[in-house]
């Protein structure tokens, strides 16, 4: 009797099981663990789920197994490292395994299905109807079919599920799920000659058929004069192109292709420019990167990851490029991560000079074709594929198969923490994992180590190698303080500039060299405030003031997105006295323009980076001197290299350092230090300008000594006494609900549950700062568990205390979930 196979596979969804389906003899010679295939989940629906697991073991339990209904892929998508790095996502993040799946693939490789509705041919509309129905019926008998989307928008109705519902029962409506698939390969119609016509005497036989049809003749000749006869010879011709240069119609060239002369067919063509070709264009290490670059081979030798702590404009990113290609001639793939999208154009950019079409990028910003594409590149690993990928967190999930080194800049960067939805993994943690599974060594880079990192130094986890030394002796920047107190007591603040800062940037500009202000808030101002009373317009969804955009003239809640116009009258007392309260990236803008009228001013934030190419475009004005002052949120700190940049200005450190959170001061250390590294790295020395309250604060005295180390050892003594990261493991536990009291009831009974289990190491249940975002009311409880302590049962233990509270009846609608490692 032959052996019956079965496979067990991840759907899209959070859920933990693996669902196990049978696999029909007519599949068993296709079936790959890797590959996708459609499978039947609950009654109706449709997934193309990712096989697991194949084997011969009959599932327990008495229920009828169904069978995989189709197989999507010849060869496996998924290779078997990256499953290995699934899993652990999902148990170290306290996921499931379907919510790293989606998390994972392009969306355009997940399928799911959609509910279409069509007539039932056999019913006939009665009386029996209402008007809804009827018109309903009427329309679907018209169309054919049509989706519940379409039908919501015929009928005016968010749902109709009820109208719906009645149809059913009364038989009057067939329902049906279909699989869409979003992803389509692009392809070009190209135009070729018939493989009836070959010889020259059979192509002279074509052009004489065709004189006395003037348009056709002449359509013929410029195809031949661009292919057949043309001193670089091409098989075919892009038929859009060939319209346009012949100059004739559609119809021309369907006459040719009725008389077999010419054939029109669909070509496949790659989304991706593959048209850089490398120059080879190298920098020349000094003797303090040739060094470093030996110290960092030696320290790969110890398979520990390497923390390479680098001063800003170390020349940190030549090191990496002689690395990189040192890989590459080794036929082996690199993954480049960085924090921001913003800067991998700049990036990309030295990477094409000196690798070609050997590298490439992804990101989110690219659409879901794009990605796909990208990622078969990758996983097809063929001659002409990308052998260094620059990317945003999300690439570290792409297939790669011969990882010979990964490189994660900026290490520090809480960009590289996922925050929602799931899994909420950080990047540069998977890529230490992945560098282990992979056996390829792992190089953190940063001129601002992360405490952890830092940590892992001090514990002999990580391997360590400095480099003190700017590229070409350039002296650090020169950092001065600005106390904002003093300079507003006595009236002489110029706008939001300090006498000193306004000096700096009117110096900077006489003498043609530019400027970057940072300021950490986007929009024109936080809020606004009744100066009679002190109302303050509120988000209606969220727990938070609205703030005050000015080219959009009006409020802005940046939690939900929620619009309203600025109020005319206070909403308490009926004033009209409202006036803006702080400032933001966008009234920066507006005040410089007026105190600098000739200078060329833009601003880098979140509203004006939206596009696909924002970064890039802002950028290479700014490179190009196009323009003068860049005012921008924290996009300006992270790792951008400008040669004529002179002064930086932070304008408001207290925002930094009076922030509630423990690592507030790590935080404030590192973006001024990293945008102060903005600052003359080119030419003459640069200058930067702190403006702050408290001009006495050990932080600023630490950021101007660029004494890390310092900071370092203050801070870890307080986080060991207060049981704070490194030293303890933080787990944020979130519950939300609807509704406030169910919600308290449910946070209660959760922290109950979990004080049994880990005593005095859970706190909370607590509101955050902002307890209610978009309707749904929440509430946070932290767990402090010792890094000795077995984390995998302390995490079942609150997982099974999670799903025991979710489970009971009073319980509908509460969402819960485990945020490990919060940043």
């Amino acid at each position: 009797m032959p052996v019956q196979m079965f496979a067990d596979v991840i759907l899209p969804l959070p859920l933990n099981n693996k669902f196990t389906y049978l696999v029909a003899p007519g599949f068993e010679p296709n079936m790959k663990v890797g590959i996708r295939v459609v499978v039947q989940f609950g009654a109706r629906k449709f997934f193309s789920a990712l096989v697991f697991r194949l084997h011969d073991q009959v599932p327990e339990g008495d229920f009828e197994l169904k069978q995989i209904d189709a197989i999507l892929d010849q060869e496996p998508i998924v290779n078997q490292a990256q499953i290995i790095a699934w899993e652990w996502v999902a148990n170290y993040y306290c996921c499931s395994l379907g919510e790293v799946y989606k998390a994972a693939l392009p969306s355009a490789l997940k399928l799911e299905s959609q509910s279409n509705v069509s007539p039932n041919p056999n019913f006939q509309i009665t009386g029996e109807l209402n008007g809804e129905e009827t018109a309903l019926l009427l329309m679907l008998q018209g169309r054919g079919q049509a989706n519940i989307r379409e039908i919501n928008q015929f009928l005016g109705k968010k749902s109709s599920y009820a109208t719906l519902k009645i149809l059913l029962e009364k038989n009057a409506i067939l329902m049906e799920e279909q699989l869409k698939e979003s992803y389509k390969p692009k392809t070009v119609s190209m135009v070729r000659l018939s493989k009836e016509i070959s010889s020259p005497a059979e192509i002279e036989q074509a052009v004489e058929g065709v004189k006395k049809a003037r348009k056709q003749s002449e359509l013929l000749a410029y195809f031949l004069s661009s292919t057949v006869f043309h001193h670089e010879p091409r098989h075919s011709l892009p038929k859009k192109e060939l319209l346009e240069q012949a100059g004739v119609s559609d119809a021309v060239l369907k006459a040719l292709i009725d008389k077999k002369i010419l054939v029109s067919e669909s070509v496949e063509i790659g989304r991706l420019k593959m048209n850089h070709l490398a120059d080879q264009f190298l920098y020349d290490l000094n003797t303090a990167q040739e060094n470093t670059v030996l110290e960092l081979k030696q320290a790969f030798q110890s398979n520990r990851p390497v923390l390479l702590h680098g001063v800003t404009s170390s020349g940190k990113t030549e090191i990496y490029i002689k690395l990189i290609e040192e890989v590459l001639d080794e036929g082996k793939q690199v993954l480049y991560l960085v924090p921001e999208i913003g800067l991998t154009s700049q990036l990309i950019t030295r990477l094409k000079r000196a690798f070609g079409d050997r590298a490439g990028i992804y990101h989110s910003k690219f659409n879901d074709a794009e990605r796909v594409e990208i990622w078969f590149n990758i996983l097809h690993d063929k001659k002409d594929s990308y052998q260094v990928v620059v990317g945003a967190r999300s690439a570290v999930f792409l297939p790669f198969k011969k990882l010979g080194l990964i490189i994660v800049d900026e290490e520090h960067e809480n960009s590289y923490k996922q925050f929602d939805p799931a899994p909420r993994y950080n990047a540069r943690d998977l890529a230490v994992v992945l560098g282990q599974i992979h056996q390829a060594p792992v190089l953190l880079g940063t001129a601002t180590p992360s405490f952890e990192s830092y940590y892992n130094v001090k514990l002999n986890k990580y391997a360590l190698v400095e480099l003190n030394e700017r590229y070409q002796g350039i002296e650090m920047p020169e950092i001065v303080v600005a106390d904002i107190r003093k300079a507003t007591r006595q009236r002489q603040m110029k706008s939001l500039l300090t006498p000193l800062l306004y000096e700096e940037v009117k110096l900077a500009l006489e003498n043609k060299e530019q400027v970057i202000l940072f300021q950490n808030r986007r929009g024109f101002a936080p809020y606004v405030q009744c100066k009679t009373c002190g109302w303050i317009p509120k988000c209606m969804n969220c727990d938070v003031s609205l703030t005050y955009h000015k080219f959009r003239s009006g409020l802005v809640c940046h939690y939900c997105g929620h619009t309203s116009s600025l109020p005319a009258n206070c909403g308490a007392c009926h004033s009209e006295d409202i006036q803006t309260k702080g400032f933001g990236t966008e009234q920066i803008e507006e005040e410089l323009g007026l105190l600098f009228p000739e200078a060329s001013i833009a601003r880098m934030d979140l509203d004006t980076t939206r596009a696909k190419r924002s970064f890039e475009q802002i950028i290479y004005k700014f490179e190009n001197r196009q323009i003068d002052i860049l005012v921008g949120t924290q996009m300006v700190t992270k790792g951008l290299d400008f040669d004529h940049v002179r002064v930086v200005g932070i304008l408001n450190a207290d925002q930094l350092l009076n922030y509630p959170d423990f690592r507030s001061f790590e935080r404030s250390f590192q973006l001024m230090a990293q945008v102060s590294g903005r600052a003359g790295r080119k030419g003459k020395r640069g200058k930067v300008v702190i403006q702050t309250s408290q001009a006495s604060h050990e932080v600023l005295q630490e950021v101007i000594d660029n004494n890390f180390i310092q900071l370092f050892n203050r801070q870890m003594q307080e986080r060991k006494l207060f049981r704070y990261p490194p030293y303890f493991r933080l787990i944020k536990i979130v519950v939300k609900h609807k509704n406030r009291d169910r919600l308290d009831m449910g946070a209660n009974h959760l922290a109950g549950l979990l004080r049994k289990q880990f005593r005095n190491r859970v706190l909370g249940p607590e509101y955050p700062v902002v307890g209610r975002i978009q309707n749904w009311y929440q509430k946070e409880i932290w767990l402090k568990l010792e890094k000795n302590k077995v984390l995998d049962q302390s995490k079942k233990m609150l997982m099974d205390a999670i799903d025991q509270v979710k489970s009971l009846p009073n319980n509908t609608g509460l969402v819960i979930y485990a945020d490990v490692d919060p940043m």
